[in-house]
């Protein structure tokens, strides 16, 4: 692997403190691996480990078991791990192109554009959506349809205030993603004041987040873009490492910044958008994982962006396993473990940092 100018300033630069790269990588995908069997096995009906490994390639499987593996529980959990690797890479993308390690997606306006699109959909569906179109085979999807165009279309807008000035502005890109935000939030607001009981329940399970969609159907369609999501941000990695030296000294190490600026946004608005369509809104996940493998294995995006990934998608099929076993027959929203693991882990992170400076 060639190392740029900026990548070999990061390699420098607290080498001291991390893990080698090659070796937490690899046991990162191994905890991804043996996460994925454990979920498979999981849930209202439990399968046990041994049947997971074994049925796929079992002559004389139970039919009761190949079809909740294959059918329900197999498209679930990879849901999840393209979850975990999208929503964790869209965090790296932003934490590296904001040079900020509390940054996430939700600053360029994603979720809160999804949400909003959401919110019009389940509230005023009778109005917006041709009753045709509800009845056929694509209405399944007009919600997840929804909530991507509208998450596109608020990224869009913060782009667009973002390089009004020429370049694109970090700045004021930071600064209109705040403020649309606010004005999506309140328009969530306004169609959750308006709604029925029975809207407000879908609200609710929709912005707390939950991966029952999952199916082989809705894969077909989220999957492509989450990986081109994924391949665009890892080429990525060699720029991100030049522009944490700063704009300047960027450019004069060859890197275009103001496209990688567009293309990093771009990318991660389209992990996110493409995710939150289908999931609803799950938080933290992009904000901890890129976090937790930078205190780790340094700021090299070559090993965050990879290592990101993995983690986050081990900790979302974790959290999704919990969320269908913990109140089995229900479930739980998965938004509302990620936030509960999430929140405290990442604080006490946060205070033991500080707390190690001032010693």
């Amino acid at each position: 692997m060639s190392a740029t100018p900026g990548t070999m300033a990061l390699e420098s630069a607290g080498a001291s403190r991390r893990l080698p790269a090659a070796p937490a990588l690899v046991a990162l995908a191994g905890a991804l691996a043996a996460a994925v069997v454990v979920a498979l096995g999981h849930g209202a009906y439990r399968v046990g480990l041994v049947e997971v490994l074994r049925l796929p390639w079992s002559a004389a499987a139970d039919p009761a078991q190949l079809a909740v593996l294959g059918q329900i529980r197999a498209p679930r959990v990879l849901l999840a791990v393209l979850t975990g690797a999208g929503l964790a890479t869209a965090g790296a993308l932003m934490q590296g192109l904001f040079r900020n390690p509390l940054a996430d997606p939700a600053l360029i306006g994603v979720s809160a554009g999804a949400a909003l699109a959401a919110a019009a959909v389940i509230v005023l569906g009778n109005a917006i959506v041709p009753a045709s179109m509800r009845g056929d085979a694509l209405g399944p999807l007009v919600l997840p349809l929804a909530a991507f165009a509208g998450s596109l279309a608020v990224t869009a807008l913060v782009y667009r205030i973002g390089s009004a000035a020429g370049g694109l502005s970090l700045a004021l890109t930071l600064l209109a993603g705040i403020a649309v935000n606010a004005i999506a939030m309140a328009g969530v607001g306004l169609l959750i004041y308006v709604a029925t009981d029975e809207q407000l329940r879908s609200l609710a399970f929709w912005n707390l987040g939950s991966l029952a969609a999952g199916t082989w159907r809705a894969l077909a369609v989220t999957a492509p873009l989450v990986v081109l999501a994924l391949a665009c941000a890892w080429q990525l990695a060699p720029s991100l490492n030049a522009l944490a030296l700063g704009e300047a000294r960027a450019a004069t190490l060859g890197v275009e910044v103001d496209r990688v600026k567009r293309t990093a946004i771009a990318v991660a608005a389209l992990a996110t958008g493409a995710l939150v369509a289908l999931t609803g809104v799950i938080g933290f996940v992009g904000l901890v994982a890129p976090h937790l493998v930078r205190l780790a294995c340094g700021p090299d995006h070559r090993v965050v962006l990879p290592g990101a990934a993995l983690l986050g998608a081990t900790l979302v099929v974790l959290a999704d396993a919990v969320a269908r076993t913990v109140v089995a027959p229900a479930e739980l929203p998965l938004g509302i473990l990620t936030a509960l693991a999430g929140g405290p882990f990442f604080l006490a992170l946060l205070l033991r940092r500080r707390s190690s400076r001032g010693s």
